[in-house]
């Protein structure tokens, strides 16, 4: 039996996993970048809330030209960050402090700055031309499909060294690694197995599911994004190279794994996760951030609307059914790659803020699977909505706006309303640790401009405040650690037509909680069969209003019934 088929091991079950985008965390030095010793300085307040893994985003060397997911060399840490005895003291101290460390596992591709692809493109009959994904021209000397990158413009750059284009599905120097290459699984394996023996304790993946290609490498569907319009995702040994991994590395340790797996849907995400433990432990879809279907995107991400209440209840209820008992899912809606959660599905203002934040944190904590809370996210931080283009770092905001207003002739200000809305800068801005200048992340310049409401959200002001937003995810955190029925209860959806109410139960034998959530402003009567339900309730078990109000629920309201 390997180590992950004990369900014993399954320890992440009960977790609660918390992102630390490292250049935007705490900077120690003054340099304006966050770095790892600056994590360091913060575990203590991480310990207090609770969290019980540290997902990094990546902090190996590199040029850092999509902020350290290009990556030049997998065994050494970014100048920016520190050294690895920094790396070596925050798993050390991490680990005193029962902390788990989840490293970012970016192996779809590589810097263009890495020794495999320097190697690579010096001609065709160099072993390590094979690492990476390259093709002839077509007759015309033009690429050898119409693939685009998810950063805009062609995924494929030539090199006349070589005479050939290189496959980059994000950045140009970002060169996609042909995982069809045993050596090149080989190496990905052993170096995997180094951080291993390190002492790590996971992998989030990045676009894992993106690996494997399809044979030929066949156009996908015309005006598609870099994802859709690549037909790169789900490919066919994706699988088979996710158990390769699973026995050669993963299955020796006690791990939690995340698979980043844009494109894929519940069915196939039971593979990916399946419960025998084969490949990964979970996945992170992107249906429920992917926009609405009542507004249709025409320009990618950009010009779309969040999901509305039914919409985003339908998709958790689908993927909570459709897994049971099949898989495990990854509960979460910010990140690094999205815009901050209250701002997008919440109410940002002065007034709501607070209540929808500990609101959706409801909505997703008591849902069946693993939680992961952004940096930033425990305090309800919001999109900093920044007005000129100027203040952006994001390489895909600045290509997005250069494309959409150059080549699609979309007036400028429509752009930034765009960006302003869903670029993910607004995740990136640094942590608002107190009130003083730059929100106490750095002494120095900050790499990107601090939200400018730093001085009234931030840390200082609401750790030791019993009704903050930080006060409430720690309750649900710590709820997490003990309630049985949040961890393993069966999910049923209630009331599922109801256009401002998210009402669900949690069920485990013969205890049960009736999670109640309003995603408006606007006051609502609870539904008699509701309210039936609630009168035989033993007792509350969280709630965002001090009191309760019999019959309605308030705006942004959430409360937790238990028996």
């Amino acid at each position: 039996m390997s180590v992950k088929m004990s369900v014993k091991n399954q320890w992440w079950k009960k977790s609660v996993v918390y992102q630390i985008y490292p250049r935007s965390f705490m900077d120690s030095n003054g340099d304006g970048i966050g770095d790892i010793n600056g994590i360091v300085e913060k575990l203590d307040y991480l310990k207090e809330l609770g969290v019980d893994v540290l997902w990094l985003s990546p902090v190996y060397k590199s040029p850092n030209d999509d902020n350290g997911y290009d990556i030049s060399d997998y065994q050494d840490i970014m100048d920016d960050f520190g050294t690895m005895a920094d790396f070596d003291r925050v798993l050390a101290k991490a680990h005193s402090l029962n902390i788990k460390i989840m490293m970012d596992l970016v192996v779809n591709h590589t810097s263009d700055e890495h020794k495999w692809f320097i190697e690579s493109k010096k001609s065709k009959d160099n072993p390590y031309h094979d690492y990476y994904m390259w093709a002839d021209p077509d007759k015309n000397g033009n690429p050898p499909n119409r693939w685009e990158s998810c950063f805009s413009g062609s995924a494929w750059e030539y090199v006349e060294s070589v005479g050939q284009f290189y496959l980059h599905c994000f950045s140009p120097k970002q060169p996609d690694l042909n995982w069809d290459n045993p050596a090149v699984r080989q190496a990905v394996f052993d170096m995997m197995t180094w951080w291993c023996d390190k002492g790590i304790d996971g992998f989030r993946m990045d676009v894992i599911s993106m690996i494997s290609k399809y044979p030929g490498l066949p156009d996908g569907p015309e005006n598609g994004n870099g994802y859709t319009g690549n037909t790169s995702c789900d490919g066919p040994n994706i699988h088979k190279y996710l158990r390769e991994m699973n026995e050669k590395v993963l299955s020796k340790y006690r791990l939690i794994t995340v698979g980043e797996c844009p494109g894929v849907n519940a069915e196939q995400a039971k593979k990916y996760a399946n419960i025998d433990g084969s490949e990964l432990d979970m996945i992170f879809q992107f249906e429920h951030v992917s926009g609405s279907a009542l507004k249709p995107c025409h320009h990618g991400k950009w010009d779309g609307e969040a999901m509305t209440m039914p919409e985003l209840r339908a998709n958790f209820t689908k993927w909570q059914k459709d897994l049971e008992g099949c898989a495990w899912n990854s509960l979460f809606l910010s990140n690094h790659d999205q815009p901050r959660c209250v701002s997008r599905f919440g109410n940002d203002s002065e007034q709501y803020r607070e209540l929808s934040a500990k609101m959706l944190a409801t909505m997703t904590h008591f849902q069946k699977g693993t939680p992961y809370v952004y940096q930033g996210e425990e305090l309800g931080m919001t999109n900093a909505y920044m007005e000129n283009i100027a203040d952006y770092r994001d390489i895909e905001s600045l290509n997005a706006y250069k494309e959409l207003t150059t080549k699609e002739n979309i007036p400028a200000k429509t752009v930034m309303g765009y960006i302003k809305a869903v670029g993910r800068d607004n995740a990136r801005t640094p942590m608002q640790w107190d009130a003083s200048e730059n929100g106490g992340f750095t002494s120095g310049t900050p790499w990107l401009q601090v939200n400018k409401n730093y001085k009234t959200i931030n840390a200082a002001a609401q750790v030791n405040d019993p009704d903050s937003v930080f006060a409430y995810y720690k309750k649900l955190i710590a709820l997490r650690h003990t309630n049985e029925v949040m961890v393993n209860g069966v999910y049923d959806v209630l009331i599922p037509d109801h256009p401002q109410i998210y009402a669900y139960t949690r069920t485990l034998g013969d205890k049960q909680l009736l999670v109640l959530c309003n995603d408006s402003e606007k006051e609502v009567g609870v539904p008699a069969e509701i309210e039936e339900k609630i009168a035989g309730a033993q007792g509350i078990l969280i709630q965002n209003y001090k009191d309760v109000k019999a019959g309605v629920l308030r705006p942004y309201e959430a409360v937790v019934y238990a028996w």
